[in-house]
């Protein structure tokens, strides 16, 4: 009986989703492109938003579950052992039921974007879910955003896919699914757009902006109906700005911009470390899980998103940290309990490094939350603790998450709307603008690109907002370089080469040595007076002849910058070597006609 149930449930879901499938195919015929595209991007938010719903509510349930089980039972070590299960669990899973890899970070959706054409495969649909629920809900110091916007990613762009939009309505669809990702799990629709075209898109239209917003908003307004208020972050008690402190901010501002800095540096240290570990994947898991566990055991607000403790920290509580840890007996030294939020937000980036190197998944919005929250606390707590000032610990808490997040993800107006629109109200503009755009500003100066997307970013695989490098970053460098090429050695004559233009239509020929190492380039153009002369081939010498090209391609460079070496030479063709091996030749005339298609595929597909 329980199986019959179990295949009926399965059949008749089955029969609902293809029913659901025939209907929208229905109304793509009846609509136009135009209003399809707004029905898609509502269904693409709510798929979005119940995404959030799942996983707010796993993670908030295992943490509420947590906390009640050290209340009852009083284990010391409850929230150091959860999170360690919990990776082993997402290891686990990765390894058994996700072919082995899973994509993290919101640097994947720009790939996506920039190399993919907007496709991303369909076990991010759920694998994302699946994965963060167990790491972060059993308390790993990770953050559900980046899972949460890489799940509505995908479900825009399969939906697209399934129904066979053009390559521009896929990458729409893809960014709507994150603005209601990310304007259901704030409830910040706002947030949400500006995140989606900050972050995701590089180029924005108003034709595009409209169905971000449908989609944001469809998100917003199914977690605020379904999600318990408690589940949301939000905060009600918010003082009014005080002119009289915006030096104090101004230094907010600056602290948030190096301490953004030195948490992408030091994560991608830690990132890079891992990755090098010659461990197996379990043994990988429990030595970053280990190490997490002994640093919640200390800093117990380390555990899952944290949301929690900077609510604590907004009402200026923070005695309430460090009950029932080892700085306990200090509660009532205020400046050990400053000493002890500051070491907890210095040491937030290790936990969650470590969170994510042993095999977790999850995100780093949360944690830059989180570690804003921090740093402004301390640096209301401290002014007050001095006497130089008066300042509202719950506006620079705030005000400091703010701070964090535009640095850290090079996005100020998300950061600026974001703490607008959890805090009910926009008395902290002024504030808010002030420390984004300072901590935005220093670190642009340090980190041109965001942290999220830096190794991308670097490789030229991230859409910037210069569209001609958006077009050539997206084509395979690789299948430009022509290795069908006649070489010539070194010699004393030029009967080799005359040879080898009698049996080729090439007009340019590499000239290598006994290891394939370029030693320089003869042009047919430039030598057919020669070659007409048996005199002159028999008593002209290679050297005399090649010339050394004027720009080296290296197999690694962007096409971007490959079309700057051929403009600047002014060549037409240039060759390719990898780590000094000769490999071919790229003709400029191959990459334009690349570019036309690539171009034309975009306006037409």
């Amino acid at each position: 009986m329980p199986r019959n149930k179990s295949f009926s449930i399965k059949t008749f879901l089955l029969k609902t989703f293809r029913r659901l499938e025939r209907f929208i195919f229905l109304l793509k015929s009846l609509l136009t492109p135009r209003q399809f595209i707004y029905v898609s991007c509502v269904l693409v938010g709510i798929s979005s938003a119940l995404a959030v719903i799942i996983l707010k509510t796993f993670a908030h349930w295992v943490y509420k579950s947590s906390q009640q089980l050290d209340d009852l039972l009083h284990l010391p070590f409850s929230n150091s052992t959860l999170p360690i299960i919990g990776i082993i669990i997402t290891v686990i899973i990765v390894k058994k039921l996700l072919d082995g890899s899973i994509e993290k970070g919101t640097s994947q959706i720009m790939y996506a974007v920039a190399k993919k054409r907007g496709v991303m495969s369909r076990k991010q649909m759920y694998a994302q879910i699946v994965t963060s629920s167990f790491t972060v809900g059993m308390g790993g110091s990770a953050g559900l955003e980046s899972p949460i916007t890489i799940t509505g990613a995908a479900f825009g762009s399969n939906y697209a896919q399934n129904y066979r939009l053009s390559y521009k309505d896929r990458t729409l669809l893809l960014a709507c699914g994150v603005a209601a990702g990310i304007g259901a799990a704030f409830n910040a629709p706002i947030a949400g757009v500006l995140f989606a075209i900050e972050v995701i898109l590089a180029e924005i239209s108003i034709t595009a902006f409209i169905p971000i917003m449908i989609s944001a908003a469809t998100g917003a307004l199914m977690s605020t109906i379904v999600l318990n208020e408690n589940i949301l972050f939000s905060f009600k008690k918010v003082q009014f700005f005080d002119y009289h402190n915006l030096l104090y901010y101004i230094l907010l501002g600056i602290l948030s911009g190096f301490v953004s800095i030195n948490y992408a540096r030091t994560f991608r240290r830690i990132e890079h470390y891992f990755s090098n570990l010659k461990f197996n994947i379990i043994n990988k898991a429990l030595f970053g899980a280990g190490i997490l566990g002994v640093l919640i055991f200390l800093f117990p607000s380390l555990f899952g998103e944290g949301y929690e403790s900077i609510k604590i920290l907004a009402d200026n509580d923070p005695e309430r940290l460090v009950q029932n840890t080892v700085f306990e007996r200090f509660e009532n030294n205020s400046w050990v309990l400053l000493f002890f939020v500051g070491a907890t937000m210095l040491i937030k980036v290790y936990a969650t490094s470590l969170t994510l190197g042993a095999g977790g998944n999850g995100g780093n919005f949360a944690p830059s939350l989180f570690v804003g929250s921090y740093l402004g606390f301390c640096v209301a707590y401290f002014i007050n603790l001095t006497g130089f000032a008066k300042l509202s610990i719950g506006n620079f808490t705030l005000v400091g998450m703010a701070g964090i997040l535009s640095g850290l993800f090079h996005a100020p107006l998300t950061a600026i709307f974001l703490i607008a629109e959890i805090t009910g109200g926009y008395n902290l503009m002024v504030p808010l603008m002030v420390v984004s755009s300072v901590s935005f500003a220093i670190s642009k100066r340090f980190e041109p690109h965001s942290f999220d997307i830096k190794n991308l970013a670097d490789k030229g695989e991230v859409f910037t907002d210069n569209r001609d490098a958006n077009i050539l970053n997206s084509i395979d460098v690789a299948k430009l370089i022509q290795t069908d090429f006649k070489s010539v050695s070194v010699s004393d004559n030029l009967n080799e080469l005359v040879e080898k233009i009698q049996h080729s239509d090439a007009d340019i020929f590499p000239v290598l040595d006994e290891k394939n190492k370029l030693l320089g380039i003869i042009s047919l153009d430039e030598i057919r007076p020669i070659i007409f002369s048996s005199f002159k081939i028999n008593y002209t010498a290679t050297d005399e002849v090649m010339k050394y090209p004027k720009e080296i391609i290296f197999y690694d460079e962007t096409l971007e910058t490959i079309m700057e070496k051929f403009d600047a030479s002014g060549c037409k063709v240039l060759p390719v070597l990898k780590n000094g091996i000769f490999l071919g030749f790229i003709y400029k005339q191959l990459i334009l006609e690349k570019y036309r298609m690539r171009l034309k595929s975009m306006i037409i597909e």
